[in-house]
């Protein structure tokens, strides 16, 4: 998409739209692993707009496909591991949702965001300085989300002008989710559905790809285009980057009518939009935002069963940039329900979201390796989810309690590999409960103040697609 000098953001289609004067007021199973890597086929620049992201020092493609270049295996620079940002609902009947932050030890919860009443604030991200959050909210009348962003202290909410200010079928039922900061906070990826609803009455939305913009809200670029000429395929969501800011993954979730039909897998594309690649197969059923190593030598992500959202199932793995070399850090079989997992900024542990069937999530940490787990929170009538680890200073303290404040560990971070499987004693089974990072689906644009999320995970699906975990 191109730009102009004079700030203005471009539509879809190519046609000039002016930004809206109140913006201010937006994952080892051997046979699994020979369809990794599956090349679904590359996207010429060309196709895509005809010149490149302006943020020059992360538009350079990396020298060797699937890898992230320089950053790949260099010892991660000297940072501190600061907050950690997550979801929490802040109703016992889930009908709204704000963003928290917590210590890496699990103390210290505040509550950062004040949604309108059953509004939805999810998908969380930290600014490279650790000073801001981008988030995106869930109208609960439209069902439509927007970009947002909140100081780490809590205070004054700023919503990223949307793409989109008009009525025109280009920004029909149009949604924008799952914000993403660049390495050098100078651009912002995220997800965006726009289009007819399908008329079967499945509610996928027509089209979804990844966009760049600045974080102010200029310069918006369309990154890729895997739903252009498959329309109601699926949802593109969940974007992360590379710690050299390179490359991106991201979550395709395909709708009953995509290829393969209900499945979802993660991909890779260069920031300049052009080495798109199929990361993890399609059997794997790979969602949600994975992320990178503080090194760029492995990427984490997580697996949802297929059948109900509320299905136990699924862990979380690492695979490499190139593809290869997929392996479980949790158990399986399982019968628990693993969320969105995230790395530390030294890249000594890891944070992920965990719920026996049957029961709320908390939030967890272990090694890179799989060992030491740990629980962190005991707050699951919360739902802690969808977690990212900041890089600011811990004595950082935001400003804003939740009302009810998280527990201590209740296991030692040094805890023997031996016990690393074990699960959280598992509360009283009854209904079922929807996984750790249920997300209010794209699809569902529309539906009623009185209605929950779907259980499940972001692709949750914001995408459109069908079935949500």
């Amino acid at each position: 998409m191109a730009r102009n000098s004079t700030g203005t953001r471009q539509s879809p289609t190519g046609r000039a739209r002016t930004r809206a004067s109140a913006g201010a007021g937006l994952l080892l199973i051997g046979a699994l692993l020979a369809g990794c890597g599956a090349e679904p086929g590359e996207i010429p620049l060309s196709e895509i707009r005809p010149e490149t992201p302006t943020a020059t020092p992360e538009a350079t493609p990396s020298e060797t496909p699937g890898v992230v270049g320089a950053a790949v295996g260099a010892p991660a620079a000297a940072v501190h591991n600061g907050l950690i940002v997550s979801r929490a609902y802040t109703d016992a009947s889930r009908t709204s949702s704000a963003i928290v932050t917590l210590s890496p030890d699990g103390t210290g919860q505040h509550q950062v965001t004040k949604p309108p009443a059953r509004a939805l604030d999810d998908r969380p991200d930290w600014s490279p300085d650790g000073t801001t959050i981008a988030f995106d909210r869930t109208d609960p009348q439209s069902g439509a989300a927007r970009l947002w962003t909140v100081p780490t202290n809590g205070g004054t909410e700023h919503q990223i002008s949307q793409l989109c200010d008009s009525g025109t079928a280009d920004c029909a039922n149009e949604d924008e989710r799952a914000p993403a900061f660049s390495p050098n906070g100078k651009q912002v990826a995220f997800s965006r559905s726009w289009g007819a609803q399908d008329s079967a009455g499945s509610r996928q939305i027509q089209y979804s790809d990844l966009y760049l913009m600045s974080p102010e809200g200029t310069d918006v670029q369309r990154l890729t285009f895997l739903t252009n000429d498959k329309p109601y395929s699926g949802t593109v969501s969940n974007p992360s980057w590379s710690p050299d800011g390179k490359q991106l993954t991201f979550e395709y979730r395909t709708s009953a009518t995509g290829q393969p039909a209900n499945s979802r897998a993660i991909y890779v594309v260069s920031a300049d939009g052009t080495g798109l690649r199929q990361l993890t197969p399609w059997e794997l059923r790979a969602g949600d935002r994975a992320d990178w190593s503080p090194d760029g030598t492995q990427i984490l992500f997580t697996t949802y069963p297929a059948g109900p959202d509320n299905a136990p199932g699924g862990g979380i793995y690492t695979v490499h940039p190139d593809g290869s070399a997929i392996g479980a850090l949790t158990p399986a079989p399982s019968d628990t329900i693993y969320g969105t997992a995230a790395y530390a900024p030294d890249g000594k542990s890891i944070v992920f979201a965990q719920a026996p069937a049957g029961a709320g999530a908390d939030l967890y940490s272990m090694r890179p390796d799989g060992t030491g787990v740990a629980r962190l929170t005991n707050s699951a009538d919360k739902w802690l989810s969808r977690p990212a680890w900041g890089t600011a200073e811990s004595s950082v303290i935001p400003a804003e309690p939740v009302q009810a404040t998280a527990q201590a560990t209740d296991q030692p971070s040094d805890q023997p590999s031996d016990q690393a499987s074990t699960q959280p004693s598992q509360a009283p089974q009854t209904s079922p409960t929807p996984r750790p990072d249920a997300q209010q689906p794209a699809q569902a644009q529309g539906q009623g103040a009185t209605e929950k999320p779907r259980p499940g995970t972001e692709s949750e699906s914001d995408s459109g697609s069908g079935s949500d975990e």
